[in-house]
């Protein structure tokens, strides 16, 4: 049986790059990986290319995407990519979703300072949900990268990119969102869910994970010693590990129950 295909939708300020290293053990295992950028994101594209992207526009990508792979994908998320997967696995077939330190979906309420610190403070440039957001170092550096050593959250904080004010806006104030634009419809997603949280993130710490995994059907694992760059930080190997026994054992349960 050929192992099913893995789209890995990348977090905010990001791109499909965050999973160079991270793919690697998939494509070892026979799976195809696909990591695409999200739109607005690809290196080479104008520092606005992401203003007034929704958080739907990018589930679409994700359908079309997921729609010219030879079989229904398993999406793997990682942060806000992880909710992007969960909307997208409601409007297409797939084998399953992966979400790594998801961000939560409307509905799901912060459980820290943290979530609650950074729901607002963007306030502070205006009406940001009409602008490109730049990455912030001193952010990503204390709550996304903390576990790195400098050269590599530098190397990675130069990659990063603008991101679309108005899709924080739906996942940070999603209860100001009159169109509830990250809602999810669980009943919709034909597919097993697995949820990876660190026990140290502080962006998306363990009891939000919780609920968005409840919200969700989805099983949670606990990684205790991680933070949020479960995608390369120390220990992101078995985090791997992990995806491709979870994936392994659902493919089994689909092979028997043909």
């Amino acid at each position: 049986m050929t192992p099913a295909p893995i789209l890995m939708i990348h977090g905010g300020f990001c791109g499909g790059w965050t999973f160079d290293g991270f793919a690697a053990p998939f494509r070892a295992a026979g799976h195809q990986v696909v990591a695409p950028d999200l739109p607005g994101h690809a290196e080479t594209a104008p520092r606005e290319a992401a203003l007034g992207l929704s958080m739907a526009d990018y589930a679409d990508a994700v359908v079309q995407q997921a729609s010219s792979l030879a079989a229904p994908p398993i999406l793997l998320g990682h942060s806000m990519g992880g909710l992007v997967s969960l909307m997208a696995a409601a409007k297409t077939p797939v084998a399953g979703v992966i979400l790594l330190a998801p961000s939560a979906p409307w509905g799901v309420g912060g459980s820290s300072m943290e979530e609650a610190v950074s729901a607002v403070s963007l306030y502070a440039l205006g009406p940001y949900w009409a602008q490109a957001i730049e990455p912030d170092y001193l952010s990503f550096r204390r709550y996304g990268v903390d576990r790195l050593e400098k050269p590599e959250r530098r190397a990675i904080f130069e990659r990063m990119r603008p991101e679309s004010g108005r899709a924080l806006f739906e996942t940070l104030n999603w209860w100001l969102d009159p169109f509830m634009t990250t809602m999810i419809r669980p009943e919709a997603i034909a597919a097993p869910i697995l949820a990876i949280t660190g026990g140290r993130d502080v962006i998306h710490p363990p009891p939000t994970v919780r609920e968005t995994a409840k919200r969700a059907g989805a099983q949670l694992q606990v990684m205790p010693e991680m933070s949020h760059w479960l995608i390369g930080e120390p220990g992101w190997r078995d985090v791997a590990d992990l995806c491709l026994a979870w994936v392994s054992d659902i493919g089994a349960a689909a092979a028997a129950a043909q």
